[in-house]
């Protein structure tokens, strides 16, 4: 099992102002780096308190580069469908060689009507251009002289400078919310894969999980922990009964964040988004904090409490590598640094030999 800290900002001016926000978590990503973790994600996303604070993760993850020396960097996802592959595979590549070859590359299709409307990208392109950007950024990376012909795209022959620091490539990532195709495909294409435990039933992550590790192997390809990522939002405290009521604020801030990014899903459908209308239902039920920990979807408590319920998951699907989402609103740095020192004295050694 890795372990590492998802920094996924759900707040907005009126709680913290930007700058707070990137140097609070620029803090937090040193901190990971000297407690010992595995790696620092963060996300892409638009104009709302759910990840608004975070239009560029390339930005950030440079500026944790240059603060760290041993954790990976993890875009947790960068999205094709609103950037040119020319200009994304580029902006990675420098970020590959400004850490060192400590970059793994989540992409992910994007999903709330909002950020395509102000692209004017129609969501039922946002899976082919998915697969057309993803598909040209490792070409870029991966070979000389590229001509592209695509549906979306067409330059070359291109050599893309700079090369990445990682031969062939940096690892990549597919994220895969609610649809498990998106998972099998990854494993055909030996790629690893994001998944979201919170908004899906246990069953239906074994399932995906099953899908992804099966194609995998019918492919030829080995996946690592590290190649299976899941996000889990985490509160610890030495008393339980206080990590269980701070963790709670956090936990429905969150919930508020993301339930006001997502209400434009109301009057809108798409064919790339099969039952997506239902992510409302689910975001404004994610409210009921007492049971997403009790059901494992949320890390809240004491460090034992906590080490009990990874063991559980782990049971459930393996190993694999968990992000840790360690702020939430206008969270103070001092709560964030606390749950991260109190999971590396007393949960990190716990794996340390797996």
């Amino acid at each position: 099992m890795k372990f590492g800290i998802n920094l996924f900002p759900t707040v907005g001016p009126a709680e913290k102002s930007a700058g707070a926000h990137f140097e609070e978590s620029l803090r937090l990503a040193e901190l990971a780096d000297e407690l010992g973790f595995h790696h620092v994600k963060t996300v892409e996303h638009y104009f709302h308190e759910y990840g608004g604070y975070s239009p560029d993760p390339v930005t950030f993850l440079a500026a944790a580069a240059a603060r760290t020396r041993r954790v990976r960097l993890v875009t947790g996802a960068v999205l094709p469908a609103f950037t040119h592959p020319l200009k994304l595979a580029g902006k990675l590549a420098m970020l590959d060689n400004i850490s060192q070859g400590r970059l793994d590359v989540g992409f992910g299709r994007a999903f709330l009507p909002d950020e395509f409307a102000a692209f004017e990208v129609s969501m039922d392109e946002s899976r082919a251009r998915f697969d057309e950007g993803v598909e040209a950024c490792r070409r870029l990376w991966s070979e000389e002289d590229v001509v592209w012909e695509g549906r979306f795209h067409r330059f070359g022959p291109v050599t893309m400078l700079p090369r990445p620091w990682q031969a062939p490539h940096p690892r990549i990532l597919v994220a895969t919310a609610r649809t498990p195709a998106s998972a099998e495909s990854a494993g055909r294409l030996g790629y690893g894969v994001m998944l979201v435990p919170s908004i899906n039933p246990r069953e239906q992550v074994q399932q995906t999980i099953g899908l992804y590790r099966d194609a995998a192997s019918a492919a030829g390809f080995k996946p690592t922990e590290e190649d299976i990522h899941m996000s889990y939002s985490c509160y610890l405290a030495e008393d339980p009964q206080e990590a269980r009521t701070q963790g709670k604020r956090a936990h429905e801030r969150a919930g508020r964040a993301l339930a006001s990014a997502v209400e434009a899903w109301r009057d809108t459908r798409s064919a790339d988004y099969a039952g997506y209308e239902k992510i409302v239902e689910k975001a404004t039920g994610r409210g009921d904090f007492d049971r997403s920990v009790a059901q494992r979807k949320a890390l809240v408590g004491s460090p034992a409490e906590v080490r009990a319920a990874i063991d559980e998951i782990r049971g459930w699907f393996g190993d694999f590598t968990i992000s840790l989402q360690v702020i939430s609103g206008d969270m103070p740095y001092e709560e964030s640094a606390r749950t991260m020192r109190l999971f590396a004295e007393h949960v990190l050694p716990h794996y340390a030999n797996d």
